[in-house]
């Protein structure tokens, strides 16, 4: 009676086999697992290593008693008499065939980053698994990828194989067409002479390089101002945005600069340092024949060697020091090649008036004309 019984009680429940995808009510949630009703002689258990790869999920928030979900079935009988069910790998499997259709179509997705590995990113669509090579996230090399972590980004599918658990996803080639159609905007959109904002995005010993808006200028170092610039990096910071004129554009390449004419140190110029004036400035630097004296940011002047003493000197270091400060008089000014040149002789006293009088040699307003190129009155970038 008893067998007979068992068997009718048998008979009241659905046969299910491995493989089978079934339908349960969660009937209890503990945070390592859930138990579901499936209709069957045992309860079905979903663990918590088989409802997600996320192991920082929390399956008390995840779900509750009374709601229904569809799981695969793995084992009739987990050893403790219960029917062991995974929703993970029924998710994965749908989501492969999501992943495959998008493959197929070459259609754009979008996934969460739930981790960052040494050779690329794990991303998450639909509870399946997409692995992005680092050499595919950007359109330029990215050593630390720890950014993208928890961030969603979208790709494409470009290799699609689930039995060799290999489903390839390639950010880099939406990133390329992303700023191609940036790059062809912002060429559409500025000129010569305007002044735009970008943000630095490196920089070098020659100058550094900004993002104008998917497109990178130069702002050369010679460029950054109107005085003398010892360092890209003691003007400026990575991220920083900048305000800048754009100065030349050939082909794809943007020259940008800082030297704004409405600041030019040169304007004005002429009065200022007219022939005859005395003015006090500063050793910015020295050769052989002459220093080069600061009068203010942007402008220099020669001091030739000859100019410095009505005794012989052999070279400007003998007697000034970088970073002195001099007072000299200015004996002649070119604005056309922007040069001035200055004397410290001539506010000496004359030892011999009477031959000075007579247009003897030495006259301290004499400079010699044979100097060298460099020794232009603007400013320099060379030490």
């Amino acid at each position: 009676m008893s067998e007979d019984f068992g068997q009718m009680l048998d008979e009241t429940f659905k046969t299910i086999h491995t493989g089978e995808i079934v339908e349960g009510e969660i009937i209890g949630v503990k945070p390592d697992e859930i138990i579901l009703n499936i209709g069957y002689k045992s309860e079905g258990i979903i663990t918590k290593n088989e409802y997600s790869n996320d192991a920082s999920i929390d399956l008390t928030e995840a779900v509750h008693v009374g709601d229904k979900i569809e799981a695969k079935v793995l084992k009739l009988n987990d050893g403790d008499g219960q029917v062991l069910l995974t929703y993970k790998r029924l998710a994965q499997d749908r989501g492969n065939k999501r992943l495959e259709e998008a493959f197929e179509k070459e259609e754009v997705l979008k996934g969460k980053v739930v981790k960052v590995l040494d050779g690329g990113l794990s991303v998450i669509v639909e509870d399946a698994r997409v692995f992005i090579p680092a050499s595919l996230v950007s359109d330029t090399f990215e050593k630390d990828l720890s950014k993208y972590l928890d961030q969603e980004i979208e790709f494409k599918i470009t290799e699609f194989n689930p039995k060799r658990r290999r489903i390839i996803g390639d950010r880099k080639v939406l990133v390329k067409a992303e700023n191609e159609e940036k790059r062809r905007e912002l060429f559409e959109r500025i000129s010569v002479g305007d002044v735009v904002e970008g943000l630095v995005k490196n920089i070098t010993d020659f100058g550094c390089f900004v993002d104008l808006g998917g497109v990178d200028g130069l702002l050369h170092i010679s460029e950054m101002s109107w005085g003398h610039i010892d360092s890209p990096r003691n003007l400026f910071k990575v991220g920083e945005q900048v305000e800048v004129l754009i100065k030349d554009i050939n082909g794809s390449k943007i020259a940008l600069s800082r030297k704004f004419e409405d600041e030019n140190p040169w304007k004005g110029a002429a009065e200022k340092y007219a022939i005859g004036s005395v003015v006090t400035g500063k050793v910015a630097r020295m050769t052989d024949f002459g220093a080069f004296i600061e009068l203010e940011p942007g402008i220099d002047a020669l001091l030739h060697v000859s100019q410095i003493s009505r005794e012989h000197i052999d070279k400007p270091s003998d007697v000034l020091n970088k970073g002195e400060e001099i007072q000299a008089k200015i004996v002649d000014f070119d604005e056309i090649n922007k040069k001035i040149s200055l004397s410290m002789k001539a506010l000496l006293p004359d030892p011999d008036p009477d031959k000075s009088a007579d247009g003897g040699a030495g006259s301290a307003d004499e400079v010699p004309e044979d100097i060298p190129d460099e020794t232009s009155g603007g400013s320099s970038d060379e030490e």
